[in-house]
């Protein structure tokens, strides 16, 4: 158990606002940097009797439900990013949790997708890209000098707006991460691509034409087949880019559900426009504006209480 010393005043003021509603489940945030904890929206969660938890100042905490506190999966630490002379990115503070889905929304140009492909360096293909800051992946500076941007994509799959299976059949496609990265061939490659489409919630339909060209399935089947081959390089990472933009409803129901399922394997993050669906499929939510990290917090609260008066007209939908 953790202890955390709050005044008195910080207290019976959350107390009080609580206490008509018998509710002791208390987030408590640090007043530096937008009142989040830890820079990073890293929230606590303490769970105290029916009895107020003001007794000599001291509140007690259970662990976080996320795992240990400041140590997510993924922090961006004071990330800028230029394209030539257009500033793009500024000072971006954020934490990933493991195993968790974070939506990261905002209107069109704020740099969400952006920041999304600097995760896995894609962003280096692009001439004039120049960074500064840290990103930190399990520990490491992935732009530190000497990282294998190859090993990073290996270990962070990455699904695009829209569906982008290559010109073979479904098998090989599924396949071919595991054959460029010599992981696996004969049944133990068959194993890696079933456990893939299932993972994907495609095997039952495709199993008995996995050797059909993948241009046969559905939009909504190709996006599947995607993250499915994203699945068998055995990624610990999943960055998806409006997965469901270019589908309809019927298909993006399917990603949906299939992105609640991979968050008990995999740490996913999604881009999206749609506020909805980010209400409806993540655990914490990012809302950014022209380059900025304007709040981060639980998904829940972030839409029913923004700390942002431009959070909450963004949700209310005053611009867009």
């Amino acid at each position: 158990m953790l202890a955390l010393q709050v005044c008195s005043l910080m207290v019976n003021y959350i107390i009080n606002s609580l206490s008509k509603q018998n509710i002791y489940k208390i987030i408590v945030y640090d007043a530096y940097c937008g009142n989040q904890y830890n820079q990073t929206g890293s929230q606590l969660h303490l769970y105290v009797s029916s009895r107020p938890p003001c007794r000599k100042n001291r509140l007690t905490l259970n662990p976080h439900p996320w795992g240990k506190m400041n140590l997510g999966k993924i922090q961006t630490k004071k990330f800028n990013l230029w394209f030539k002379n257009n500033h793009v990115l500024k000072d971006v503070d954020l934490e990933i949790q493991e195993k968790a889905v974070t939506a990261i929304m905002g209107p069109s140009g704020c740099g969400k997708s952006t920041l999304l492909r600097s995760i896995n360096r894609m962003n280096d293909l692009i001439n004039g890209c120049k960074t500064s800051g840290e990103i930190v992946f399990d520990g490491l500076n992935i732009y530190g000098d000497g990282n294998n941007v190859y090993d990073l994509r290996r270990r962070i799959g990455m699904v695009f707006q829209k569906p982008n299976p290559f010109p073979k059949s479904i098998f090989e496609n599924v396949a071919f991460g595991p054959r460029i990265h010599n992981t696996a061939k004969g049944e133990k490659l068959k194993e890696i691509v079933e456990n893939s489409l299932r993972g994907a919630a495609l095997w039952d339909e495709v199993k008995d034409r996995l050797h059909e060209s993948a241009f046969c399935l559905s939009g909504g089947q190709q996006q599947r087949l995607c993250i499915a081959r994203a699945l068998a390089a055995e990624p610990e990472l999943i960055l998806m880019d409006e997965p469901c933009s270019a589908l309809d409803p019927a298909a993006t129901s399917k990603i949906e559900t299939l992105i609640g399922t991979l968050k008990e394997k995999y740490t996913v993050i999604v881009v999206t426009h749609n506020l909805q669906q980010a209400l409806r499929v993540s655990d914490f939510t990012a809302f950014m504006y022209v380059g900025e990290l304007v709040e981060f917090n639980d998904t829940k609260v972030l839409f029913e209480r923004p700390r942002s008066e431009l959070t909450a007209n963004y949700i209310n939908g005053k611009f867009g």
